[in-house]
């Protein structure tokens, strides 16, 4: 029980070193939440109050798909940081496309795409310079197909 505590611990002066380096002390309180349930599958997540500019940064303390929980914690700070540009998007693409058409569905997936692969490519960078831990996670890689998995399956050009 003492390991956890020191665990959570470690993970809060995390949680308050990334806030100052990204600048979100004085914009966001932040609460850091380990998510002990079976059913929350992701590694880490946020739940966002905007009016009250208040977040919940969930870890996933059971079955974790990363290895170094720092980075997860800066890549959902990063989400945090970028969720003006996150809602302008959304709303944007909610008010020029029908809900449910093909062209919503191209848009909304695209978005959603390339926010989390600008975020994951911010947040190792930042890893990288200013990192306590800087080896990169690589545990959902194993849940990935091979390289030849891709291609099992299709015919070959000629």
């Amino acid at each position: 029980m003492e390991e956890m505590h020191s665990a959570e611990m470690r993970l809060n002066e995390l949680l308050q070193k990334w806030r100052r380096i990204l600048r979100l002390e004085e914009s966001w309180d932040v609460k850091l939440e380990i998510v002990m349930e079976s059913s929350f599958q992701k590694t880490g997540d946020l739940k966002v109050d905007c009016t009250d500019k208040k977040a919940v940064l969930m870890l996933n303390g059971m079955n974790p798909k990363q290895e170094n929980l720092e980075e997860v914690i800066v890549h959902e700070l990063l989400h945090l940081k970028l969720y003006p540009l996150d809602q302008v998007t959304e709303s944007l693409i909610t008010s020029n496309y029908e809900e449910g058409s093909g062209a919503y569905h191209f848009a909304y997936t695209q978005f959603m795409v390339t926010l989390e692969v600008t975020v994951e490519e911010l947040a190792k960078c930042f890893l990288l310079q200013y990192g306590d831990d800087r080896e990169l996670s690589y545990g959902r890689c194993h849940t990935m197909k091979s390289y030849d998995e891709l291609f099992e399956g299709l015919k070959p050009l000629e």
